[in-house]
Formats: structure tokens, sequence, C-alpha cells
């Protein structure tokens, strides 16, 4: 392909291709793809090649397809960086092109796996709030061009929000704040609340994979018995108090397991994390073997949310995330702080412009009638099974399934109890969940949408359910009695009405007059662009 030269090497609107380098990156992920295609292509031969030659032709096959599809796909790939636009070209056999403009990315996040940190290679994201599918991503380029090419895009997006808005002002934000981070002790800790049994599920789906390759069959569940049964007599033997103690160990070495995998999977994925305030916004940092570099506007973040576990809720410690425009893990919520007491979340909530809920909030409670109802339609499945058993050979079990009804019931006065909403001057509030309590905050301004459901039940019992649109996501409030749904609604309306979003824009903040005080309320109603 003439014209295209390697990555940082050529001037702005020409084809560049990502680094060589990354065609070795590339290819350990296409060797893992190709294993199956060699182990066919292995098979055919399997009469000339047995024992270690098998293995070393799978090993061989698979190694020549992933460096092939490697080399090929970076062969076949190109971007542009041009004045309005990047530009990715991508395609072996059938081509595609994909442009996104500058305002569309939301953000620009760098990713570093192990072996392409080895290299000094990132991929680099071009998030356009649209979902996975409709970002653009580029693998693998030189950390230091995915870092020139972020600057580029804030760059552009604020040029041409100045162009847009020339009364605009750069705003002046703290540069380089860390706002939290993680220190080895409390990385630690947090572990030992992770506790998982993923070890265990690789390990069975391994073994189904590979089950050809045992000298047994590990799903003869006849032939496990019998090798217990054989194997088991000298335990017997030793009595109940042997067999307890063998029963303990079993268990202990799966709690070990368990809190093994857990800050295993824990100090992998939250090593190192900081979350720094910058003038371009948040930035997030973590990662072991992947590292990970997010940096989020801080116009961009839609709500915030407080998290906790049953088990963590006993020793204080919450998790406090981000409802962004951008994408992370598959999700629009940012985790920026994992791990923390209340007193840490609430200045990082501030920071974003979403101070969390005081003693000053008035909250209202949910319709009672609403759990009434979902109590009563919780019952009728128990009751359905004890009409069955009835007609069943064994009709004296049929009160077994009745003594479900008062743990549902409990279940939906636990559930009443917790809810609660509220709104004031600047944010709407959510707070729900009985064993693992939660917070949402979400500013009234950026609320994209408002909408009231009711069902039969719903309009019978004078209740809704109110669900406000985000760019990043949907908060709902159960069970809300309908004109408190109506105040809500009009509330946010006339927040949004008052609001001019021609004026906000990424990094600027208007120096004319602000959106006054909600009446009534004795507040200033800041805009967004103020606050971010």
């Amino acid at each position: 392909m003439t014209g295209v030269i390697a990555s940082g090497a050529a001037p702005e609107g020409h084809p560049r291709r990502t680094a060589p380098l990354g065609i070795l990156v590339g290819a350990l992920g296409d060797i893992r793809k190709a294993v199956l295609p060699a182990v066919a292509g292995a098979y055919g031969l399997r009469n000339e090649f047995a024992g270690i030659g098998f293995l070393a032709g799978i090993a061989v096959l698979a190694v020549l397809i992933g460096l092939a599809g490697s080399v090929l796909r970076w062969l076949r790939t190109t971007y542009t960086v041009g004045e309005e636009d990047i530009r990715l070209e991508t395609g072996v056999v059938s081509r595609s092109a994909r442009s996104v403009p500058y305002e569309r990315i939301q953000d620009v996040s760098i990713e570093e796996p192990l072996l392409a940190r080895l290299f000094g290679l990132a991929r680099v994201t071009f998030d356009t709030g649209a979902g996975g599918k409709d970002d653009l991503a580029l693998s693998w380029l030189p950390l230091a061009e995915g870092e020139r090419l972020r600057e580029l895009v804030r760059e552009r997006r604020d040029e041409e929000a100045q162009q847009a808005t020339p009364g605009l002002a750069v705003q002046a934000e703290p540069s380089g704040d860390v706002l939290f981070a993680m220190p080895r002790k409390r990385l630690a800790i947090f572990g030992l609340f992770e506790f998982s049994l993923a070890a265990f599920a690789v390990a069975a789906g391994a073994a189904q994979q590979f089950d050809d390759f045992l000298p047994f069959d590990i799903w003869d569940w006849d032939g496990w018995q019998s090798r217990l049964d054989g194997g088991g007599h000298w335990l017997a033997a030793l009595g109940p108090f042997a067999q307890a103690a063998a029963v303990m160990l079993a268990l202990a070495m799966l709690v070990v397991v368990g809190f093994t995998t857990g800050l295993a999977r824990t100090v992998a994925r939250d090593w190192g994390f900081e979350l720094t305030r910058t003038a371009k916004g948040f930035r997030r940092r973590r990662g072991l073997f992947t590292r990970t570099d997010v940096v989020m506007p801080a116009h961009r973040v839609q709500a915030v949310q407080v998290r906790t576990r049953p088990l963590r809720r006993l020793f204080g410690w919450h998790e406090l995330r981000f409802v962004s425009l951008a994408q992370d893990e598959g999700t629009g919520s940012h985790v920026v702080a994992p791990f923390a007491q209340v007193d840490e979340l609430a200045p990082i909530a501030a920071a974003a412009g979403f101070p969390l809920p005081g003693a000053a909030i008035e909250w209202h409670r949910p319709a009672r009638r609403a759990f009434v109802d979902a109590a009563v339609l919780g019952s009728l499945v128990p009751v359905a099974i004890a009409a069955g058993l009835l007609f069943s050979p064994v009709p004296a079990a049929a009160p077994l399934p009745l003594l479900a009804i008062p743990f549902v019931a409990l279940g939906q006065l636990l559930r009443w109890r917790r809810a609660r909403h509220a709104l004031d001057a600047r944010q709407v509030y959510r707070r729900h969940g009985w064993l693992a309590p939660r917070v949402d905050v979400a500013d009234r301004v950026k609320l994209q949408s408002v909408e009231i459901a009711q069902g039969p039940l719903a309009r019978a019992g004078g209740y809704a359910t109110l669900h406000l649109g985000l760019a990043g996501g949907r908060l709902s409030f159960e069970a809300v009695p309908i004109r408190e749904a109506r105040r809500i609604r009009a509330a946010v309306l006339d927040s949004i009405a008052r609001c001019d979003f021609s004026r906000l824009s990424s990094g600027f903040r208007p120096e004319g007059p602000t959106i006054p005080d909600d009446a009534g309320t004795g507040h200033r109603h800041t805009s967004t662009a103020e606050r971010s």
C-alpha cells in the first residue's frame, strides 16, 4: 500500500500503520485461536506423527497460523488522524473503513496488557459513548503515540467547542491531585473480601475440554464412587472423629482456595490503583498484568453510585462508581473507589459535582401498597405448588411450600423499610437494598428523560415506577406514589428546561449568568458546565 508510513512517523492526514512489534503481540492471541485448527490439521497427519511429534506438530501449526494471521492483519490495517476525524481501515479479504469525528469521542482509554507492556505498546480505544461495538480501537501503538493521540483528541474537541461558542473561557482545574489510592495493605484486605471459587469452575471447564487426554473418565460418577469406596475403608476404620477432621480439612482447603483466588484476582485487577484529578478530568490507573489508563472528563459524569455488600457493610467498606457516557468493562459505570470508607467517598463525589446526601436531605418512603401487592404475587407460587401436591402421590407434603410465604412477606417488608427517594434543588437521590444497600445520585440537569410507568396493579394502588433516563444508564424509582412521581417529573423537566445546553461544552465554563434558583428552595442551581 503506497503512502503508508509507520506509526508516529507520518504527518497528520496521512495513513499510518500500527507498531511493527504489535505483530508479535497479536500473534499470541492468534496462536490461542489457532489451536483447534492446528489440532485438526495434526490429526490428519496422525499416521506420520505420534506422541511428542504429534504435540510438536500442533504447536508448530498453531504458531505458523497465528503468526501469518497477525502479519496479514498488520499489513492490511491503517489509521489516519485527520482534521475532523480519526479513520481506521481494516480487513484482509473484505475491507472496511470507519471514521469517528472528534466531537463524538467521549473518552480515550489506554490499555497495556503484560506482553504489550514488555514492548512498550498499548491498545488505544476511542469511546463514542454508544457501546463497545461503535468504539474505535487501535492495537498496537507505542505508548507515547497513544498519549499523543489522547491529548490531540482533547485539543481538537476544545478547539471545536471554542469556535462554536466564542464567549467560553477555558476552565481552571486542579491538576494531578490524588483523590484516592490503595496501598498494598488495603489491597490485601480488599482481596480477602473478594472470596471466589472461580478456580474450581476453571478446573472443571478445563477437565471438560481435555477429558479425552485423561486416563479415566472424569464424569463417570460410578467410577468415582467405586474409587471412594475402595480407598475410603481406612478412613471409616479411624472412627467418627477422624472422619469429621477429614471433612473439616476439606472445607478448610476450600476456604483457602477461595480466599487465595479472590486475592489473586483483586491484586491483578487493582494493583497500583490511583484516581487523580487532572485538568482534563478524572484519571484512573490500575492493573498488575494488564495496565489500564482511563480519563473521564468531569462534565461527562452523569451520576454517582455508592455500593456495598453484606459482609463489607459490617466493616464500613463501600464502593464508589461514576456513571459516564464512556464504557468501562462493557458498562457505563466506572469504579473510582473500589474499597473505601464513607468519609473517603464524599470528597471524590464532590469533585465530580455530586454531593452525597447529608442529614438535611428529606427522604420519602415508597408506597406500602406496592410491596403488599408484590408479596401477594410472590406467594402465589408456593400456593400453586401446594395445590399441585394435593393431587400428587404425597398430599401430606402440600403444607411444606406454604412455609415460604412468611419469608416472601418478610423480604418485601425489608425492601420497603430500606427504600427511599429524595429530591433537592440540584439532584435526585435513590436509596434501596437491605442486604447490600445502594445509593444513587443524579444531576437533574443531566437527566435525559422522565417516564412514569404504571401497570394494572399500580393504577389500582395509586403508585408508579419513575424512570429517569441517563446517557450512561437509567435511574428508576419503584413504588412512588403517583402524586409524588408527577411532582418529581415536573421538577426535573423544569430544571432541564432552564438549562441552555448550547453553552455546555467540554472543558469550558460560561462567563454569563447561571441558571436561576429553583422556586421555593432558596438554593442556587448552578449549570452543568460550571460544576464540571
